[in-house]
């Protein structure tokens, strides 16, 4: 056996109940479960970092477009004539 580092977590009661019973059903431990839920999650893909300079500049620019309020001028268009355009497109 692989040599073992001992960790303490704490799991909702739920999860500890599902964990149990899958356990029984598999004829394994509960430990070698989450072993296997963290091999899990170590093999896929991490997940992309959040550019908070990115996204405050995105809201900067939407409140700005907010601010300036609605477009001069009316649409030519109605939800209707666009609904009929793409469903004439697909036939």
């Amino acid at each position: 056996m692989a040599r073992m580092k001992r960790k303490q977590v704490y799991i909702e009661v739920e999860q500890d109940r599902r964990l149990r019973e899958v356990a029984r059903r598999r004829k394994g431990t509960e430990s070698e479960l989450i072993r296997e839920g963290i091999d899990r999650v170590l093999a896929s893909p991490p997940l992309p970092t959040l550019d908070r300079k990115a996204w405050r500049e995105e809201l900067k620019f939407i409140d700005d477009l907010t601010r300036m309020g609605p477009v001069s001028g009316k649409r030519t268009w109605t939800r209707d004539d666009l609904y009929h355009e793409r469903l004439s497109r697909r036939h």
